[in-house]
Formats: structure tokens, C-alpha cells, sequence
């Protein structure tokens, strides 16, 4: 049996629906083609489709091949593509996870834009606060903050976040707003039950001396865009990075307290299994996003109208 061959016709089988339709698209005879789907669940030792008169459907065995021989034949493609010096359009699935803050303000804008450049790459995305085992789990690619130590996996610096000190006016109204990192003490800190210490709050002043305060809140959360809500709502004060607490200052929900002091940032890192050869969609997405994670050009200030020369000006 020519294994590649078999998955091929699996594959065109699920995607047309019907063997008639998937040997048609393939040069091949029903017949032929049944036979390949046949030999590969001989060999495999599991049913891959349910037959009827009427339709086909995936068994669970089925649809985990599915998905992964999509993959395969999409690589086996981009591979002939640059062994042959022919440009590779990228084509497949990219199966990325990261935090919800980055998803929904910038990982979503990046992969509409890559779609529409490239509109055979499809996207799979898992938003997930927890760390992720990208081998074990099969991903392409993470978007991390922190960081990145693994032997497995190579990361690529996107950007940088922050970490604002932030509270509803409501409040601060209620119980007044903390002047020095120390004033904290007596205030509701809400926690982040991912971070490295969810029991303290670290602050860095403009002077470069850090500031440690025990938090002890009403609220400890393994979601910051939970934290985030329960600020709005006047909870407690949050300590959280600028995706997550940045619509809601530019709505007025939250203000900074503390302005001049920062909980210590981290860096943002596309990650991805170290593999001595990249697919082209994962290769060329991730180039993407360094560009589209790069800050903006600080815009320089007008300069002022020079006067005419002298010889010029009117008497």
C-alpha cells in the first residue's frame, strides 16, 4: 500500500463528501478509490468513515487522521514547492494558542490581515491563560509573555508589555486613592493566580527602587480579563498588562492610581517547536506578526514656518 496515496484519497473523500465526487476530482475509479480508503483502515486497524446510502461521516479515529494528514499533504506540498525553486504559496492549518487580551486586541486583527494576503491558510486558535505544551499538545505556535526556556522550542521576540497599577473612579471614591506604594496595604489588591508571585504586588518607581507589597484581596483569578471586570465594577484595585486594562482607561472605567510607578513588564515572544525546517505559513506568520507587533514610529513634532529670507520679505 502507497501510504501517501491513501491518505490522499481519505482526504479528498471527507473533503468532497462522497467517493464518486473524490474519484472524479483524483482521475480515479470509485472502485480504485474505495479500495485505497479501504487499505488505509486495514493498516491502521480502526474504522476512519461511516457508511451510508445517504451520507459519509467521520469516525473519531477518522477525523484526529483527518486533521493531521491535511497537515501533511499542505506540508508535502510547500516541500516539493522549494525543492523545484517554485514560489510557495502557503496553504494548511495553523494551530496557535495565547492569553485572551492578546487574541482579541492583537493576534485577530494580525490573522485577518495574513487571510486576506494568503487566503489558503486557515487558523485554529485555543485562548487559554495556562501554559501550553506546544509538542505535546500539537500547536504550531504560542504568543507568550514572559520568559521562554525550553530546549524544544524557539522564540522570537514580538514586543513588550506593561504593568499598570489601575482602579474604578467608583472606587476610589469609596476609599481614596493610594499615594505611595506603601498605602496599598490598606487597600483591596485583587490577584493573579498565574503569576509568579500572586501574593505580591512588585512595583518599580521612577527612581529604579522596587517596591513589594503583600496583596491581600477580595478576588484571585487565573483570568485577567475576570480581574479586569471586577475592577470596572469597583472591587478592588488590579494590577494588569496594558491589553487587558487599556480599553477600559480609554472608556474612563479605570483610571491609573500610582501613575509613575509599574509592576515589572515582560517581554512578548511568538514561540514554536524547534524544527530544522519551517513550514511556509508558519514561517511567513510569524514574520508577520514581528511586523505587526512593532510599535508605531514616534511621529516627530512639526517644526515651526521659517520666515522668508530677508531679500524675499515684502517692505
Amino acid at each position: 500500500m502507497d501510504r501517501l496515496n491513501a491518505l490522499e484519497a481519505f482526504v479528498r473523500v471527507v473533503e468532497q463528501g462522497s467517493f464518486v465526487r473524490a474519484a472524479a476530482a483524483l482521475g480515479l475509479s470509485t472502485s480504485a478509490l474505495s479500495q485505497r480508503v479501504a487499505d488505509l483502515e486495514s493498516h491502521l486497524g480502526v474504522r476512519l468513515l461511516n457508511r451510508t446510502t445517504r451520507k459519509l461521516s467521520l469516525t473519531e479515529s477518522g477525523q484526529a487522521l483527518y486533521e493531521r494528514a491535511v497537515q501533511v499533504l499542505a506540508d508535502l506540498g510547500e516541500a516539493e514547492a522549494l525543492a523545484s525553486s517554485a514560489a510557495v504559496e502557503p496553504r494548511g492549518t495553523l494551530k496557535i494558542t495565547c492569553a485572551h487580551a492578546i487574541g482579541v486586541q492583537r493576534l485577530a486583527p494580525a490573522m485577518a490581515q495574513f487571510h486576506a494576503l494568503h487566503p489558503q491558510v486557515r487558523f485554529e486558535v485555543q485562548v487559554s491563560d495556562r501554559m501550553v505544551d506546544l509538542v505535546e499538545e500539537g500547536f504550531d505556535l504560542a504568543i507568550r509573555i514572559g520568559s521562554v526556556v525550553s530546549e524544544q522550542l524557539v522564540a522570537r521576540k514580538l514586543g513588550q508589555m506593561r504593568l499598570l497599577p489601575c482602579a474604578a473612579p467608583s472606587y476610589l471614591a469609596r476609599h481614596g486613592r493610594p499615594r505611595h506604594p506603601r498605602d496599598l496595604a490598606q487597600h483591596d489588591l485583587l490577584t493573579y493566580a498565574y503569576s509568579r508571585t500572586p501574593q505580591r504586588w512588585v512595583l518599580h518607581g521612577p527612581d529604579g527602587a522596587v517596591h513589594e507589597v503583600r496583596a491581600q484581596g477580595s478576588l484571585n483569578a487565573n483570568s485577567g480579563q475576570v480581574l479586569v471586570a471586577a475592577a470596572v465594577a469597583g472591587q478592588g484595585l488590579v494590577l494588569e498588562t496594558d491589553f487587558h486594562v487599556g480599553d477600559a482607561l480609554a472608556r474612563g472605567e479605570l483610571v491609573r492610581v500610582l501613575p509613575e510607578y509599574e509592576g515589572g513588564g515582560g517581554d512578548i515572544w511568538a514561540v514554536y517547536p524547534s524544527r530544522r525546517h519551517l513550514s511556509a505559513k508558519l514561517r511567513l506568520f510569524v514574520a508577520h506578526l514581528v511586523q505587526e507587533f512593532a510599535p508605531a514610529p514616534t511621529q516627530r513634532p512639526a517644526r515651526a514656518a521659517r520666515p522668508p529670507p530677508r531679500h524675499a520679505r515684502r517692505r
